[in-house]
């Protein structure tokens, strides 16, 4: 049983790698029930397993009594307890803000860990593992490697810089815009596609107008499916400037493996996911990034070398490979 508090049709890295995995599961043979706080809204998506949403107690209990491994893809509160009450082996992959230590009186935080060191530990990235006193088991996240490739084609990429993500200031969105406007003093004016929405649309526009950067930036809105990937394929470079740390960065797989370069901010999981396939810059430093864009625009040598790390770095994040790994866990936990 996988519980993913988010999932389709809501966009997101958890809703991305709860799906993956729940199909590369069903596909080698296991049943597969899905259990989410995600309303189906107006989306008419099927499944090839069974999918709960925001399922009474009753409901819940009965699922969790049923199911041989209870796995949380994001700890929850609200469906963990059954599952511990149960006595039900539980694994927790821990991608969300919990992930780091608790400090003051943080009760829900506390509450958390102590779950966390009572229960099976995934960690996706170094990073996350570094935050809880008990050992986790490094598996990192998957991306859908059918989706998201470049079909080993080389093609002109009309466009510069490409952004995705929410529209909100832990996504560093503003950073981005600071540095394109120093960009400017250096008589360097690249096009950026910013592909998201959120609650700080207005706020970020206003930042546009304010560094004139109208007629550098589009805001292409939320997009996916084929549309996400010819827009990733058209571009050169995927900068992630997130100012929090990341516990992973799955956006950054799936720009790599459409052939783009990828800038990211340095704390947290975000290097792991790039890798060799980018570069890195300190969270929230817009004079690092601005320099770091700059060197990577002129030097369409550069971008070629790193681009051309893609295929190894990106193999150990395929479904399938991530998949085993997690059925050879949920094995033990059986035994």
């Amino acid at each position: 049983m996988l519980s993913s508090h988010a999932f389709t049709p809501s966009i997101g890295g958890i809703e991305t790698v709860s799906a993956l995995l729940a199909e590369e599961f069903i596909r080698l043979g296991h049943e597969v029930v899905v259990v989410t706080q995600t309303p189906a809204g107006e989306s008419a998506e099927q499944f090839s397993y069974r999918v709960l949403r925001q399922p009474s107690l009753g409901k819940l209990i009965g699922a969790i009594q049923r199911c041989d491994i209870f796995w949380q893809d994001n700890l929850s509160l609200r469906t963990i307890w059954p599952a511990l009450l149960l006595s039900r082996p539980t694994v927790i992959t821990h991608q969300g803000s919990y992930c780091r230590r608790p400090t003051g009186l943080d009760l829900v935080q506390r509450i958390k860990h102590l779950i966390v060191e009572r229960t099976t530990s995934v960690a996706p990235s170094r990073a996350v593992a570094a935050c809880f006193r008990t050992k986790s088991t490094m598996i990192p996240n998957p991306y859908d490697a059918r989706k998201f490739n470049d079909l080993g084609i080389a093609r002109e990429r009309s466009g510069d810089l490409i952004f995705l993500g929410r529209l909100v200031s832990e996504k560093g969105i503003d950073v981005l815009l600071e540095a394109l406007g120093r960009l400017g003093a250096k008589d360097c004016t690249p096009q950026l596609t910013v592909v998201g929405s959120g609650p700080e649309m207005s706020s970020i526009e206003e930042i546009v107008t304010r560094l004139q950067l109208g007629d550098q930036v589009t805001f292409a809105g939320p997009k996916r499916g084929q549309e996400l990937v010819d827009l990733l394929r058209a571009h050169k470079i995927l900068v992630i400037p997130s100012r929090y740390d990341e516990p992973f960065g799955v956006v950054a797989l799936e720009g790599i493996a459409c052939g783009c370069v990828a800038i990211g901010s340095s704390g947290g999981g975000l290097p792991e996911a790039i890798g060799p396939c980018g570069v890195t810059f300190p969270n929230g430093d817009v004079a690092a990034l601005a320099e770091t864009l700059d060197t990577l625009l002129r030097q369409p040598s550069e971008r070629e070398r790193l681009a051309a790390n893609a295929p190894e770095h990106l193999a150990k994040f395929h479904p399938a490979a991530v998949a085993e790994s997690y059925l050879t866990l949920f094995r033990s936990q059986r035994a």
